[in-house]
């Protein structure tokens, strides 16, 4: 199928190509070949040696493209309708006035995400989720190992509500001990950014954080302050399960504590690959809309 070269999409024969990969750098080292690889929709970085790579025909990508992105309308079109009957609960609860108009209508106004993302490729696909979803959104593509150093300027700046920091994760080959951050590729980079947001604001409910990748250390990055992390079984996440937790918080009212189970369960990964901490929503009800 002709050489290999950065940018073509590939599988590796020894894993019976279950995930397909972005060929981003080749390395000549010691004499052999080595591929640094990133998941083409899952947070997941990875090397490989060139033998053990496969180009994926285009047709089967687009094949892998049309099933990954049917999984998100599927769950896009659940938000939509959960969102309906929670606005219909909201609106009742705000106008209580048995004598006032019945006919009132409300309008959304839905906490506000800052995404942070290793990923260029990535942060397009979910800032045109954001989009689709209806939440203000500011995103930024900075590499893992420099997000600790520019959150708290661009935290400053855009104030948001809720702030995803993600990117690419992933242990060393071999690794057994899972409790030792140094086995990841990339948790400390997230844990250094969570602890600098927390520095910027203590209030777990007052700046919402999701943060981590594929296999990151979960119980880390929940210790440093997020609400919301991967990966409590070490497990791979889609690309899109960062928006989908955002989009739960930012449209959950301010009233009402987080369902854990709902917003673990409406994620593409569930509960092997996100887990968090009870959290208050970031949703607000105004009334009455505006004509104009």
């Amino acid at each position: 199928m002709g050489e290999i070269r950065v940018g073509d999409i590939v599988g590796r024969k020894s894993y019976r190509h279950d995930i397909y990969f972005k060929v981003i750098n080749i390395e000549d080292i010691e004499g052999s070949k080595i591929v640094s690889l990133k998941g083409l929709d899952v947070r997941l970085c990875a090397t490989a040696p060139l033998e053990d790579l496969e180009r994926i025909e285009p047709s089967r990508v687009a094949d892998y493209w049309r099933m990954t992105l049917a999984k998100n309308h599927e769950a896009m079109r659940n938000v939509f309708k959960r969102r309906r009957e929670e606005h219909q609960r909201s609106l009742m609860r705000s106008v209580t006035d048995p004598d006032g108009p019945g006919d009132v209508e409300g309008f959304d106004v839905p906490g506000s995400v800052l995404h942070i993302d290793g990923d260029s490729d990535y942060l397009d696909l979910c800032m045109t989720t954001y989009k689709q979803l209806k939440i203000p959104a500011d995103g930024y593509h900075i590499a893992e190992d420099k997000q600790a150093e520019k959150v708290y300027d661009l935290l400053v700046k855009h104030r948001p509500d809720l702030l995803v920091l993600t990117g690419h994760d992933g242990f060393a080959k071999g690794t057994k001990d899972f409790t030792e951050i140094k086995n990841y590729h990339n948790t400390t980079n997230f844990v250094n950014a969570v602890q600098t947001a927390r520095r910027y604001e203590k209030s777990r409910d007052d700046l919402v954080i999701f943060a981590g990748a594929c296999q990151s250390h979960y119980e880390a990055l929940l210790s440093a302050g997020a609400n919301f992390a991967s990966s409590p079984k070490r497990v791979l996440i889609h690309a899109f399960d960062p928006v989908f937790v955002m989009e739960k918080v930012a449209y959950t009212s301010i009233y009402d504590p987080i369902p854990l189970r709902e917003v673990i369960a409406g994620t593409i990964t569930g509960f092997d690959g996100i887990g968090g901490i009870e959290t208050r929503g970031k949703h607000r009800l105004g009334v009455p809309r505006s004509p104009y």
